[in-house]
């Protein structure tokens, strides 16, 4: 009889919710160093954005982003799928258009059969034919926990750049896809995940964002970003402060996955959401009638291959709703919060 190898028993995290916490992270990246002057650097380190940007002249830009994690569900061949889609997800959050993939393959070849390596690369290889993307090489070293993931490029016009500092008060706020991955995923790691759920999962995880690239071209587009290991609440706290705003949130209308209240009932939530939420959760403040322990384990939950997070001009408001609808989107036409003037808290939230 064939040993069934779950690739979720030999990681210690999952999926995004691997990221370093927000406050960790942002310890390791500070410097004193001046920052090296690049004239055609359009987004660089400085913004906590999904990409870098580099102007290649005659209005064209190149989109570059690196992403890799441990594995979130058990099969090879989805982990393969998951982590490519979420890399490409970062050019798509830019605006851009992705053009080329390498892999990032570290594989405790000790422990694990190199069988299952090659599935996740053929996982990977699925996703990038699907963007229309050669996977074109890569690097791979022997670890103790199985790791995977993509470097990306990709072009965009440089006038269609998205930044996720760049909202305007008034703006109204847009996911493309519901929360809870991260306590699906969670479910699943621990066994007790139905077998509709799980599907459902490794649906979302492996779709990609492909619309970005569409909503890049649109001028009413002033913000955009993916949501992924720093859950809805910290990729909204990125876009208000980096634009000098902070954010209504309309609770009531964010839409979830299909039986992630059931798991909530059982106290199934990531570690990470746990660490998200000591990072930022004195930023945030609640009105009365909002749930606060559910919205606690939905808005920092860890995502990935979430959403995208878009803020919309109200003059561009219906193109941007038609778009969605007539990609297969309209469950996701309804705003969940507006960018508001910079007040004593990032966020409110509203039930």
């Amino acid at each position: 009889m064939t040993e069934i190898i779950k690739l979720t028993q030999y990681s210690r995290g999952a999926g995004c919710g691997c990221k370093i916490a927000p406050a960790i992270l942002h310890e390791i990246i500070k410097t004193d160093r001046a920052e090296m002057h690049a004239s055609n650097l359009l987004v660089g380190n400085g913004t906590n954005d999904d990409a870098a940007a580099y102007d290649m002249g005659n209005g064209k830009a190149l989109i570059a982003t690196t992403d890799f994690f441990m594995p979130i569900v058990d099969d090879a061949y989805d982990f393969g799928r998951i982590a490519a889609a979420n890399a490409i997800s970062d050019v798509y959050a830019m605006g851009g258009t992705p053009v080329m993939a390498l892999a990032i393959l570290g594989w405790p070849v000790d422990i694990l059969p190199v069988a299952l390596a090659r599935q996740v690369l053929e996982g990977a290889r699925a996703i990038c034919a699907a963007a229309g993307i050669p996977l074109a090489g890569g690097h791979s070293i022997d670890t103790s926990e199985p790791v995977f993931g993509l470097t990306v490029n990709g072009f965009c016009d440089t006038a269609s750049i998205k930044k996720n500092n760049t909202a305007k008060e008034g703006d109204l706020l847009f996911v493309t896809k519901p929360l809870g991955t991260g306590i699906l995923a969670t479910a699943l790691k621990r066994g007790v995940i139905k077998e509709e759920h799980k599907t459902l999962l490794t649906q979302q995880l492996v779709t990609l964002n492909s619309i970005g690239a569409l909503l890049g071209s649109m001028p009413g587009i002033t913000a955009m970003t993916d949501i992924t290991g720093f859950g809805l609440a910290g990729h909204l706290i990125e876009m208000a402060e980096g634009s000098g705003l902070s954010a209504e949130l309309y609770y009531s209308r964010i839409p979830v996955m299909d039986g992630v209240k059931e798991y909530l009932q059982q106290r199934i939530v990531p570690d990470a959401t746990y660490r998200n939420w000591n990072g930022y959760n004195s930023k945030i403040a609640f009105d009365n009638g909002v749930d606060i322990m559910e919205a606690f384990s939905l808005l920092p939950d860890p995502q990935t291959n979430g959403g995208l997070l878009i803020a919309v001009s109200e003059q561009e408001l219906t193109a941007v709703t038609s778009l969605l609808s007539a990609h297969g989107l309209e469950l996701f036409t309804t705003p969940i919060g507006v960018m508001k003037s910079k007040q004593d808290k990032v966020i409110v939230v509203k039930q």
